[in-house]
């Protein structure tokens, strides 16, 4: 299962859409956003640079594992690469955890650049241990999309399942409150907002640097986001390879 691993995150960083669009334009993003509003403090007294950091690193993750699950997938499903898989000895659930493997490492890449550029550009500094608790929250808390990824891929030809993943992101994104303050959106959205596994998971992030805990509400819809969205891509998986 290791070199399986290594193989689909090898594929993944020779992808240069995968590159440019899930790498890079979340760095972009906090470029720009942080060069207009980067040294405002929130309400808590936390520069606006930090807040925004945290927000793109999410997006970053959200994105990454998005793409780095449907498409493949999909496309693996329409060339008959799952129909080699089935013969192999690896396990169907071995073949699943290894999708959710290779998209968590996937996202590192995207995460480590936009603290990279909220460090050098914006002077961003955190104290060693809030690293140490924000980047494995932000890098675990991304296993709910990464099963949506592996659900859309399950579900829809490698086209249409790349339109979806993408659409999701700036959906999850939007909905989540990653790109505009919660706080402006109309009342009837902001309850959709508070339900939205987006929203939850850069909710904890911007906890953590506020110097807070991670509040428990939070973490528990996150799981159950991952757990409903793991049984969901199982099915969709299972029904797959009858068709295959």
């Amino acid at each position: 299962m290791p070199n399986y691993v290594k193989i689909e995150v090898l594929r993944m960083l020779r992808n240069r859409r995968y590159i440019i669009f899930v790498v890079g334009f979340p760095t972009v993003f906090y470029l720009i956003f942080s060069a207009i509003w980067g040294a405002e403090p929130d309400s808590g007294g936390v520069s606006a640079a930090v807040v925004l950091m945290v927000s793109m690193a999410a997006y970053g993750a959200i994105a990454a594992s998005l793409m780095s699950t449907a498409v493949p997938w999909a496309q693996e499903r329409q060339s008959g690469w799952l129909r080699q898989l089935r013969v192999t000895p690896l396990p169907g659930w071995a073949i699943i955890v290894t999708k959710l493997v290779a998209a968590l490492l996937l996202v590192l890449p995207s995460m480590a650049l936009v603290c990279l550029a909220a460090i050098l550009t914006q002077g961003v500094r955190l104290p060693v241990g809030e690293w140490l608790v924000l980047v494995p929250a932000l890098w675990i808390g991304a296993l709910p999309f990464a099963a949506l990824g592996l659900l859309i891929g399950s579900l829809l030809p490698a086209d249409a399942a790349q339109s979806a993943a993408m659409i999701s992101a700036f959906g999850l994104a939007i909905l989540g409150g990653l790109w505009f303050p919660v706080e402006i959106m109309p009342e009837a959205m902001k309850s959709v907002v508070h339900a939205m596994p987006s929203f939850s998971y850069v909710d904890i992030g911007h906890h953590l640097v506020a110097g807070d805990a991670a509040p428990p509400s939070e973490m528990v819809i996150v799981a159950l986001w991952a757990a409903a969205l793991g049984t969901a891509a199982v099915l969709a998986y299972r029904r797959a390879l009858v068709r295959v």
